[in-house]
């Protein structure tokens, strides 16, 4: 017996899933002002439900090569989980967009703020920065 419907409903369960994540990952980036932990968990849940994902994909590619299934069994199945793929993959291009307009906003107030930073007080080498340089002056006695 072929474990081929398990796996697609589990892939497809995984899916409504990353959906619901994606959704929330879309009401982040379109908030006004962004909650960076919920962002991050959101990432963290999307992350993982990926990693799902690739795993039960290996799982049907090799249900495939070594059971005795006619791909027509499992064809509805697919065809939905194509679909929800298709709709996961509009939904990623817009939360993409949503990320690009972020990030681009976050420039332009970086831009208006640099001018205004506070000096460097620690040079690259990690040692204090003064406006004079007291290590080369020589001391006389």
């Amino acid at each position: 017996m072929t474990r081929l419907p398990e796996i697609l409903n589990q892939i497809a369960n995984v899916l409504n899933s990353l959906e619901t994540v994606m959704n929330a990952e879309q009401q982040q980036l379109s908030a006004g002002q962004i909650n960076g932990s919920a962002l991050q968990r959101v990432t963290e849940d999307k992350s993982s439900l990926l990693a799902t994902l690739d795993y039960l994909e290996t799982l049907r590619l090799t249900e495939l090569k070594t059971a005795s299934v006619q791909p027509t069994e499992a064809d509805q199945q697919w065809q939905t989980i194509q679909q929800q793929i298709q709709r996961l993959s509009e939904i990623n291009q817009h939360n993409g967009w949503l990320l690009e307009s972020q990030r681009e906003h976050t420039e332009q107030a970086l831009a208006i703020l640099k001018p205004h930073q506070a000096p460097e007080f620690y040079g690259a080498d990690g040692q204090a920065k003064s406006a004079v340089n007291h290590t080369n002056k020589k001391i006389a006695w």
